[in-house]
């Protein structure tokens, strides 16, 4: 039977393989481990609070607000730490510190990507989306628009997001609680699938805030404690502790030069443009912010959600040199190669993605090493609750309530079909998960966000601060951008050549963001302007009174004037 550090290492090699931002080949069978004791008391410490939290929300829970928006009533800080809770996933904090590790310098690119879209949603979408929307963004997007059809596209984005995020969260917290407990994969992802359906089936977005309150809490404090640790080695001398790394590292002094990862430009471009824009359409992301019961709050909000985000960013950058200062000098973390050598760059045991939970091993021990796995678990299982919500608020709030029934429809019947909904989403979860068991499916992750920023964005975007959009400009120009994305990211290296195992990619690029989203944004114009129905004309003269709304928040619900 294999040690506790390395039970607990095989276990976040699976989970971080499969949210790695970079597609692989198959994970091959995985086989059972020696129970980590430790991480399953926390793990189960964390369940049996949250389902408290979950019960108390039902109780609550009387209306579709309630259900949908926590009835507006999370604060701005509250509904920050929950936003961060959203948006840092296990790839931010695994895979940025294992891409540190390995390229130094060039890791930040994801950390820079992932962060700087914050502005964008503080500036440009974050009050308006509050003033003028309800429960979801379509809300917003159809506000002076058809509708049945912009409801439809939103979504059918929305799912889409939703799916290729799920699979890969699914996937990786079942192969976390399989290797915990030493159950078959199939039932461990049943045991997630079954948590995710009661916190959003029953506690709606109360119970799902909380989730993500308490997870980004022990993520930052985990990733706090493990930075400082770092540092007290080195007198909290940064300049110390590059050099050292440079000192180890097998790359040395390009490890503090860019350009090693992503040299391509247009490469570069295209996948920070997919990292930026598409953290402003991504759906669960978006629904926080009618949490909150203004537009001031909502500017709040995205303050300390940018704050802590950009916070436990830095902690990764610091990890992943750290792992280097700590884990190259020490053989018994590397695999000898068959010639009998240590290659501390790529003979991890578990891989690269294994940097930072080695490091908590090396510097907290093996209480340490297991409260970091039960926090990798609350991380994905956070996420999960909320893609869940925003597609089940998709299916009932925006396609049901909306397009099918018209909106006559009463509130009890509305959040009965969001409950069924987040059932349904959860066995379709189960079933994907099970079927991609064994495949590096990441390249999903990337997709949402290419996805978000070439379909979601540019329709949000261009109906909220563009006169001239129209129904038939953002239906059209939202699903070219949909169809675009996915079809280019299927012919690129990641699927059509790593996963189908074509000899050669036919879309050179892995991130479709550069092209796809100026097909949206252009589709979305042309369209617009060549429509001269008497609909178009009354959809333009009506965006007076969409701005006046989206600046001041008169007339939005429950809101303030500040």
């Amino acid at each position: 039977m294999r040690s506790p550090r390395l039970a607990t290492a095989s276990i976040i090699t699976v989970l971080s393989a499969n949210l790695a931002l970079a597609a692989g080949p198959d994970l091959g069978q995985v086989d059972r481990q020696a129970t980590n004791y430790i991480a399953i008391a926390m793990f189960l410490t964390f369940v049996a609070g949250t389902l408290v939290i979950t019960y108390r929300a039902a109780r609550a829970s009387k209306s579709a607000a309630d259900f949908y928006a926590a009835g507006g009533g999370i604060t701005g800080l509250q509904n920050g730490l929950a936003i961060a809770g959203d948006y840092m996933s296990a790839a931010s904090f695994l895979g940025i510190s294992a891409l540190v590790y390995t390229s130094g310098f060039d890791g930040l690119i994801y950390s820079i990507g992932f962060l700087v879209g914050w502005p964008l949603v503080l500036f440009l979408i974050a009050e308006r989306l509050r003033n003028l929307g309800k429960f979801t963004f379509a809300d917003v997007a159809s506000f002076r628009l058809d509708q049945t059809q912009v409801r439809i596209l939103s979504a059918t984005g929305t799912l889409v997001v939703v799916a290729f995020y799920l699979i890969a969260q699914m996937v990786g917290a079942g192969k976390l609680i399989q290797l915990l407990f030493g159950l078959p994969y199939l039932y461990a992802i049943i045991i997630v699938g079954g948590l995710m359906i009661v916190y959003v089936a029953f506690g709606g977005m109360k119970a799902t805030t909380w989730v993500q309150i308490i997870k980004a809490c022990l993520l930052l404090g985990g990733a706090t404690f493990m930075a400082l640790m770092v540092l007290a080695a080195f007198r909290f001398s940064p300049e110390a502790l590059f050099a050292r790394a440079v000192e180890l590292h097998p790359r040395e002094q390009a490890l503090m030069a860019p350009g090693a990862m992503v040299a391509d430009p247009i490469s570069a471009i295209s996948l920070g443009l997919a990292l930026m824009f598409g953290t402003a359409g991504l759906p669960h992301i978006l629904m926080r912010f009618f949490t909150v019961s203004d537009a001031k709050a909502a500017r709040k909000s995205v303050f300390y959600a940018t704050g802590f985000i950009a916070y436990f960013y830095i902690l990764t950058f610091i990890i992943g040199f750290g792992a280097i200062t700590f884990l190259m000098p020490d053989a018994s973390f590397f695999t000898p190669g068959p010639d009998g050598v240590v290659n501390r760059l790529t003979g991890m045991i578990g891989g690269t993605n294994m940097a930072a939970i080695h490091l908590a091993n090396a510097v907290g021990g093996s209480y340490f090493l297991g409260f970091i796995s039960a926090v990798a678990f609350a991380t994905i299982l956070a996420v999960v609750a909320g893609l869940t919500l925003s597609g089940a608020s998709a299916v009932s709030h925006d396609l049901y309530a909306s397009v099918i029934a018209r909106g006559r429809v009463s509130e009890t019947r509305e959040v009965n079909i969001s409950k069924i909904s987040a059932v349904v989403i959860g066995v379709v979860a189960i079933a994907l998960g099970y079927t991609f068991e064994n495949q590096n499916v990441a390249f999903m992750v990337g997709l949402a966000f290419a996805i978000a920023a070439s379909c979601n964005f540019p329709v949000l975007a261009m109906s909220i601060l563009w006169r001239g959009t129209t129904t038939r400009g953002a239906v059209v120009g939202g699903f070219l951008g949909l169809v675009s994305a996915v079809t280019m990211v299927v012919l690129s290296k990641a699927v059509w050549v790593d996963t189908f195992h074509n000899a050669t990619a036919i879309f050179p690029y892995d991130n479709p963001a550069l092209f796809s989203m100026p097909i949206a944004f252009i589709g979305i114009w042309l369209v617009s302007r060549s429509d001269t129905s008497t609909r178009a004309r009354a959809e333009t003269a009506a965006f007076e009174a969409q701005y006046i709304r989206s600046e001041t928040g008169i007339g939005a619900t429950g809101a303030h004037i500040h």
